[in-house]
């Protein structure tokens, strides 16, 4: 699989696709570049068929899942040097590398903050201020978001925690109360680990909030409550640095609201950790 090509196996295999499946096949071997950041919903409704035939395509040509096929199309319909950046096409002209990174970074940004729905924001915090402990997990990159928002949360008094391997999170998300907070960092929202810790966490009845881009993505219909980090990145690069940063902003905007829902009780904890570290310092 990896020595083919996978505008060749969509050729190949032509004979043996049903009518659905042609379709298909026709319209990626004719769009091959539009066919790459799409996620599964929205290309099976450009090409007009169901997400199952979209899925069972991607598969019989020996694919494990759409996100596998989307990366190896996007090697063939895409330049190298647009895949170093979130958008197809963003850097071919610039001169200036630090330019396409502040400037995508600055429209993530405006963007999330744009989307962004101060209800579903005070939601969360309300969930977080009654929860007996807040969860805070995500795989690769996306635990480096939860690590960070981890270091912000203990601030506010809450009990929190934030493990790093992916076996401690599956476990500490099926041993949750209900009522629990859990937040689940996920860019793309389908990864197949980060689906199991959401299954976790739902059979405890904890609360479970997801930080995406794709709000379609499978682990979106999973949650409770959505934030959505709004970044220009294709889904099939996976580790894009502005959703990085607006899913940052989002944490650090929660906190905000956390404390101000604590009062009293959020002053004292962070007043106390303060004092903590001032006295490491010379």
């Amino acid at each position: 699989m990896k020595d083919s090509s996978c505008l060749d196996l969509i050729r190949s295999g032509l004979d043996t696709c049903s009518v659905k499946e042609r379709r298909v096949a026709s319209y990626i071997l004719e769009h091959p570049g539009e066919s790459v950041s799409p996620s599964i919903e929205e290309l099976s409704e450009t090409i007009g068929v169901s997400e199952s035939t979209l899925f069972r395509f991607v598969r019989k040509l020996g694919y494990g899942g759409y996100q596998q096929f989307r990366i190896a199309l996007a090697t063939e319909a895409l330049s190298p040097r647009e895949l170093w950046y979130e958008t197809p096409g963003a850097g071919i002209d610039e001169k200036s590398a630090a330019s396409v990174v502040f400037r995508t970074s600055v429209a993530a940004l405006e963007a999330t903050l744009a989307g962004l729905d101060p209800a579903i924001l005070d939601k969360v915090a309300a969930l977080a201020v009654a929860a007996p402990k807040i969860l805070l997990l995500g795989l690769g990159g996306s635990n480096a978001v939860a690590q960070d928002s981890w270091h912000k949360l203990i601030r506010t008094g809450i009990p929190c925690e934030a493990p790093v391997d992916f076996h401690l999170q599956i476990m500490v998300a099926s041993q949750s109360l209900p009522g629990t907070l859990v937040v689940l960092f996920s860019h793309t929202g389908a990864n197949k680990d980060a689906l199991a810790i959401a299954d976790e966490a739902k059979r405890a009845q904890s609360d479970l909030v997801v930080v995406t881009s794709h709000p379609r993505s499978p682990l979106s219909h999973k949650a409770d409550l959505l934030l959505i980090s709004r970044t220009p990145s294709s889904p099939f690069i996976t580790e894009a640095w502005s959703a990085r940063l607006a899913q940052l902003a989002l944490m650090d905007s929660l906190y905000i609201v956390i404390m101000e829902k604590l009062g009293d009780r959020g002053d004292r904890h962070l007043l106390a950790m303060r004092e903590a570290i001032a006295r490491r310092r010379l």
